[in-house]
């Protein structure tokens, strides 16, 4: 069924939430009636005005040069692709939305910790538990982890974009100025990709900014860190959940993720020292430093059991809310929190994977 405009325009904004820019739940836009309205009407005239599609486009036929002289792809079958690629109001809506206010981590958290997610997840690593294992033996990414950015990524392949990655792609390559060179590489990463894959590209769907997948992978890091994980002779990202499992798990492995490291521990602050503290932090998470710069601060790990810490380490503060009164709550952040960072650039995306990854792995241990 096709769904007007501003309907679309909604669940486009969910997606961000949960793939792109970690933003807020929808709720927070759906109020502007007014903003959907224009875009409802902006989105029709765009959508008219380039209804023939983009291969007449001096632009893109640049680009399609570019692909046949660097890569050797045929121009007349380029041209036949982006004949048929279509612009998306609707996208650059999205894109260009702006964020009523700041995200806080009691607002943000609540669908990616509701109790129908964690039992999600258990089910889904009960059902792929010799993949998941087999992936945490190979890149020493907990199980529980790689659940967990799916889980927040896509509700485990529930939510992975209706959108043909060739119109996103298309889209923000040629009608999104700010970050058209971006998603110019983009594009070009997901021809090529389409190519090993012998997947014709507008097949290919996902979200509106052309994230793949269940673990919605753009495509240049489908081609540089998905993995043939079932060895199916490529990686598929869509079906396959031994390839999802092994290209999760080795895209934090490559981004030096630390097998057996913790990821957040509670911390305190002294009283006198707090405001001095907090001005360290940028948008709820500071840079890293020693943990005895952090000590002679007054900030210390709240269990004293744990040892030396020697790694530089970072502080988080997550904004909680209880009986309707809000406070703060304050984490030492290893390496392994900003490693989840490099996933999607977001404190709050990062604390919700682990957070979720945690209540998984002790309700799947409660049912043992």
């Amino acid at each position: 069924m096709r769904l007007p405009v501003s309907r679309r325009l909604r669940q486009l904004l969910v997606l961000a939430c949960l793939s792109v820019a970690a933003l807020p739940a929808a709720g927070v836009y759906a109020a502007d009636a007014k903003h959907a309205a224009r875009v409802k009407t902006d989105a029709k005239a765009a959508a008219e005005s380039k209804a023939p599609g983009y291969a007449t486009r001096d632009d893109v036929r640049a680009f399609i040069g570019e692909m046949a002289s660097e890569y050797g792809f045929d121009r007349a079958s380029l041209t036949r692709t982006f004949r048929g690629a279509r612009y998306q109001p609707a996208i650059i809506g999205a894109m260009d939305r702006p964020l009523l206010e700041p995200p806080k981590w009691h607002v943000y958290s609540r669908p990616f910790l509701s109790p129908e997610r964690v039992a999600a997840g258990v089910a889904y690593w009960n059902a792929h538990a010799d993949d998941l294992a087999r992936a945490e033996e190979r890149y020493g990414v907990p199980a529980q982890i790689v659940v967990g950015i799916i889980g927040v990524e896509t509700f485990y392949g529930r939510i992975m974009g209706n959108f043909r990655v060739l119109d996103a792609l298309t889209t923000l390559a040629f009608d999104y100025p700010r970050r058209s060179a971006f998603f110019r590489g983009e594009l070009k990463q997901f021809l090529l990709l389409a190519r090993e894959l012998r997947m014709p590209p507008e097949a290919a769907k996902g979200s509106f900014a052309g994230a793949m997948g269940v673990p919605q992978f753009m495509p240049g890091s489908y081609r540089t860190y998905a993995v043939d994980f079932d060895g199916s002779g490529r990686p598929d990202l869509w079906k396959s959940a031994a390839d999802i499992a092994g290209s999760v798990a080795n895209y934090l492995a490559r981004h030096d993720w630390q097998p057996g490291r913790p990821i957040l521990l509670k911390a305190t602050i002294a009283d006198d020292k707090r405001d001095a503290v907090l001005r360290k932090l940028d948008g709820g998470l500071s840079e890293r430093r020693a943990a005895d710069a952090w000590a002679a601060d007054g900030v210390s790990v709240a269990d004293s059991t744990v040892g030396p810490i020697d790694d530089p380490v970072g502080l988080l503060l997550l904004e909680e809310s209880a009986d309707g009164a809000e406070s703060a709550s304050y984490w030492i952040a290893f390496n392994n929190f900003y490693v989840l960072t490099r996933y999607n650039r977001s404190r709050l995306y990062a604390t919700a994977v682990y957070e979720l990854a945690q209540a998984i792995k002790t309700a799947r241990e409660a049912q043992r």
